[in-house]
């Protein structure tokens, strides 16, 4: 796996593409297309027969087409629990997961699915927000803990190696923009004890297996009282509470954050317990993916989402980095 993932395609190429892959569809799934998003993969909007529809056009480097049609598999399963997730929709040969040329001899991989309607809540909403954030989050781990996996599935690992070394899946943390380099011994402390503690605490089944990965507000929607999930795209197999970790990614450094972590824990709590070893643990997990996402800045740092987070992102994650090493407070907050 690369950690070449920020796309180079531009937004035409990206629409050129995405036309090649509405035309593996039937008819009444051919109509208008336009650009949402590009932050890992590119979303469009499908407007067809008077209904939307969403197309993912995977980045390369990534995920396998077995990766893809594993995380298919597991929205099935979800479904038929009564978790209102996406639906892939199967092109004409029957496939859910497409596999496109490129001019340059590689490969992209892209997927429709039906709309799912919704209002994502944000960080300005009420803190029980996330609430709901962390009862969703029960849900799915109660489903992954007795989910019996079918033959092949396979996805991404979610570890320590894997997250923050040099060898990330992200990349290296020592590339992010505006990191000065003075910096480093701070984070790479913080990366060594963090290690350490992962290893004592260890894999067991009733604390690592399949999780969202990637489960903020931003990938959930609200309709009409439902709690709905969105962006599987990044599960895999992790420990549990890196889906509390993730629920605050980019916004660790946020005044609100401690009420955020406070309000998903109690959400959480109303469908399965957090033992007393995984509470210990929080504090750890928490910097984990702030340092994650510092890799991320360094292998994204022309993206949008980027360059909005502004020049003093890096030294708010030094700064907690340091809250994690030298206080027994949560590495978040101002």
């Amino acid at each position: 796996m690369s950690a070449k993932q920020s796309d180079s395609l531009t937004d035409a190429a990206m629409t050129i593409l995405a036309q090649q892959a509405l035309a593996c569809y039937p008819a009444p799934l051919q109509g208008e297309l336009k650009l949402l998003c590009r932050s890992e993969n590119a979303t469009f909007l499908l407007l067809a027969g008077g209904k939307r529809y969403a197309l993912r056009l995977h980045r390369p480097d990534y995920h396998s087409k077995a990766d893809i049609q594993s995380e298919l598999l597991w929205l099935d399963a979800l479904r038929e629990i009564g978790i209102m997730v996406p639906q892939a929709i199967p092109a004409l040969d029957g496939e859910t997961v497409l596999t496109l040329g490129m001019p340059d001899g590689g490969v992209r991989h892209a997927v429709l699915f039906h709309w799912i309607e919704g209002d994502m809540p944000t960080t300005d909403v009420d803190p029980k927000a996330f609430q709901q954030l962390g009862h969703i989050t029960a849900r799915l781990h109660q489903h992954s803990r007795s989910w019996q996996k079918p033959a092949g599935f396979q996805r991404i690992i979610w570890d320590h190696h894997t997250m923050v070394s040099d060898h990330s899946h992200w990349g290296r943390w020592q590339d992010a923009p505006n990191l000065n380099p003075a910096d480093h011994g701070i984070v790479a402390e913080a990366v060594t004890r963090v290690g350490l503690e992962l290893q004592d605490f260890g894999k067991g089944t009733d604390r690592y297996g399949l999780i969202h990965a990637d489960l903020r507000l931003t990938n959930l929607l609200l309709h009409k009282g439902e709690t709905r999930v969105i962006d599987f795209d990044d599960c895999g197999m992790g420990w549990y509470l890196h889906d509390l970790a993730a629920a605050i990614s980019f916004v660790e450094h946020h005044p609100r954050a401690a009420e955020w972590v406070d309000n998903w824990i109690q959400g959480y709590e109303r469908v399965a317990h957090i033992s007393d070893e995984e509470m210990a643990l929080v504090p750890t997990l928490l910097i984990q993916r702030r340092i994650q996402m510092t890799a991320w800045m360094g292998t994204h740092a022309d993206t949008e989402m980027a360059l909005s987070l502004g020049p003093r992102w890096a030294d708010h994650s030094v700064r907690l980095c340091r809250r994690y090493l030298e206080t027994n407070q949560l590495p978040v907050g101002v």
